[in-house]
C-alpha cells in the first residue's frame, strides 16, 4: 500500500497513521484503508468488534488435519506390540469422521458460495453451517483428550474385564476434576464478561452440575437387586451429598430481588468429596497413599476456594473495581491448580497402575510418583493459560478496560458492570466464537447502509 505525501499533521494524527502503517507491515490492514467514518460523535473507537477471526485459523486448522490424517494411517503401519479389538481404534474412526466434517464444512464456509451463486438455499443454510462448524471445534478438545486416553489404556491393556468398572470411574471422574479446574480457569481469565450477561453466579452452574452428577452416580455406583460389594455403599452415599447440596448451591445462588449471589455450597462439596476419598479403603499401601493424597488434595482445592470467595473476593465476582484490567489475585490460581492435581492423582491412581508401579522391578515409593503427578499439572496449567493469554491479548489490548466502577445494578457473581455501552459491546462481540466471521459479508453492508441512515436521520444511537 503506498503512502502519498502528506501535510504536516498533530501528535494525535501521527500515531494513527503509525498505527495503521504498523498494523499493514504485520498484514492485518494490508486489504484496506484507514477511515473513521464509522466512530461514533463523542467516543475514540467505533462499536464494531475487536477481532472478527484470527488470520491463523485456517492454516492452524490445515495443519492439525494433516497431522491427524498422518497419525491415523501411521497407526495402521507399525510394528513391534499387537493389540486386540480395542476402543482406541474404534473412537479413532468416529474422531476422523468428525475432521471430515469440520474440514468440508470449513472449505464451504470459506467459498462463500452464497455470494457466488443465485441459488438463495447457500445463504439460508449458511448460518447452520457456522454453528456446525463452531460445534464440532469446540468438542474437539474434548474427543481428542478422550481419544489420548484411549490410547494409554490400549497401550499397556488396561481396563478389560473385572477392571473396567473401577477405570470408568477414576478416568471419567479425574477427567471430570480436570475439566472443571479448566473452566475455573477461563472464567476468570477471559470469561467474567460472558457470565455477567448470563445474569447466573459461578455456583448456580457448580450447583447444577454437583445435582446433575450426584443423581447419576447415586443410581449408578450400585447394581441394584446384587449384593452391595466393596465400596459400594461409600460412592453411592457420595452421590447421594452430591445431589442434595446441588440442590442447596441452586437455591442459595440468586438473592431475594431475583439477582445473582455467590455462596460457598460447591466449595464445601469439594472439600467433603476430598475427606471422604482421603479415608478410601485400599488393597495396596501404594495405592492407600496416593488416594490420601488425592484426598487431600481434593480438601486442598475446597479449603483454597471457600477462602476465595469468603475472604478474598468478598462475594465479589472480581478483585478488579477500577477497571484498569489487571490480573487476578494470586490466590484464585490456586483452586484451579489443585483440581488439575486432583484430577491427575485420581486418574493414576486405578487398581491396575498401582499394582504395575508395586511389582516393578525399580523401586517407585508413592512420594516420586506423587512428584511426577504434580509435574504433569503444572505444565497442564501452563499449557491452559498459555491459551487463554494467548486469546485475551488478541480479544482486550491492554489499555482497554474489561470492567467498570460497580454502578449499583445487580450483575453476575456480584462483579463489577459495564457501564459504557460501546466496551460492553466490544467484549460481546470479541467473546463471539471467532468463526462468526465467515458469515455472509453481504449482512455486514445491510448493517452498515442502515448504520449510515441512521446517523444522517438523527445522529447516532446510543
Amino acid at each position: 500500500m503506498e503512502i502519498e505525501p502528506a501535510p504536516p499533521m498533530s501528535s494525535t494524527s501521527f500515531f494513527r497513521l503509525a498505527l495503521v502503517v504498523g498494523l499493514a507491515l504485520v498484514g492485518k490492514s494490508a486489504s484496506h484503508e484507514h477511515h473513521d467514518d464509522k466512530i461514533p460523535e463523542g467516543e475514540a473507537v467505533s462499536p464494531d468488534p475487536i477481532i472478527v477471526r484470527s488470520r491463523w485459523h485456517v492454516p492452524l486448522q490445515t495443519l492439525g488435519a494433516v497431522i491427524a490424517l498422518l497419525g491415523y494411517f501411521l497407526g495402521h503401519a507399525h510394528g513391534g506390540r499387537q493389540f486386540a479389538h480395542n476402543i482406541h481404534a474404534s473412537f479413532a474412526t468416529i474422531l476422523m469422521l468428525l475432521l471430515l466434517v469440520q474440514v468440508l464444512l470449513g472449505i464451504y464456509l470459506k467459498l462463500h458460495l452464497e455470494k457466488k451463486s443465485q441459488n438463495t438455499i447457500h445463504a439460508r443454510i449458511r448460518r447452520y453451517f457456522v454453528l456446525a462448524h463452531g460445534l464440532i471445534g469446540k468438542v474437539m478438545p474434548v474427543v481428542s483428550w478422550v481419544q489420548m486416553l484411549f490410547g494409554g489404556i490400549t497401550a499397556l491393556g488396561f481396563c478389560r474385564d473385572d477392571h473396567l468398572g473401577q477405570c470408568l470411574a477414576h478416568f471419567i471422574m479425574g477427567s471430570a476434576f480436570i475439566g472443571y479446574g479448566i473452566l475455573l480457569t477461563i472464567l476468570l481469565l477471559v470469561g467474567q464478561a460472558w457470565l455477567q450477561r448470563t445474569g447466573r453466579s459461578q455456583e448456580f452452574f457448580d450447583s447444577l452440575i454437583i445435582a446433575a452428577w450426584g443423581c447419576v452416580n447415586t443410581f449408578t455406583e450400585h447394581r441394584w437387586g446384587g449384593p452391595w460389594v466393596k465400596n459400594d455403599l461409600q460412592h453411592t452415599s457420595m452421590g447421594i451429598v452430591w445431589w442434595c447440596a446441588g440442590l442447596l448451591g441452586l437455591w442459595l445462588s440468586r438473592k431475594r430481588d431475583g439477582r445473582p449471589k455467590r455462596n460457598l455450597i460447591p466449595a464445601m462439596v469439594i472439600l467433603i468429596t476430598g475427606w471422604a476419598m482421603s479415608a478410601h479403603p485400599q488393597s495396596l499401601e501404594l495405592s492407600t497413599h496416593v488416594h490420601t493424597v488425592f484426598g487431600y488434595t481434593l480438601m486442598a482445592a475446597g479449603a483454597a476456594r471457600i477462602i476465595e470467595i469468603a475472604f478474598v473476593l468478598r462475594d465479589r465476582g472480581s478483585v478488579d473495581e477500577e477497571g484498569k484490567g489487571d490480573e487476578a489475585s494470586s490466590w484464585q490460581y490456586l483452586t484451579p491448580f489443585l483440581l488439575y492435581a486432583s484430577g491427575l492423582l485420581f486418574m493414576g491412581a486405578t487398581e491396575e497402575q498401582m499394582a504395575l508401579l508395586s511389582n516393578a522391578h525399580i523401586h517407585v515409593s508413592h512420594v516420586s510418583y506423587i512428584l511426577i503427578l504434580y509435574s504433569i499439572a503444572f505444565l497442564l496449567f501452563l499449557f491452559v493459560a498459555m491459551l487463554l493469554n494467548l486469546y485475551a491479548a488478541h480479544a482486550w489490548p491492554t489499555n482497554q478496560p474489561v470492567a467498570m466502577k460497580n454502578a449499583g445494578s445487580g450483575v453476575a457473581n456480584g462483579a463489577i458492570p459495564l457501564t459504557n455501552g460501546h466496551i460492553d459491546r466490544r467484549m460481546r462481540d470479541a467473546e463471539e466464537f471467532e468463526l462468526e466471521g465467515l458469515m455472509s459479508d453481504d449482512d455486514d453492508d445491510g448493517n452498515d447502509v442502515g448504520n449510515k441512515d441512521a446517523r444522517g436521520g438523527g445522529g447516532c444511537q446510543a
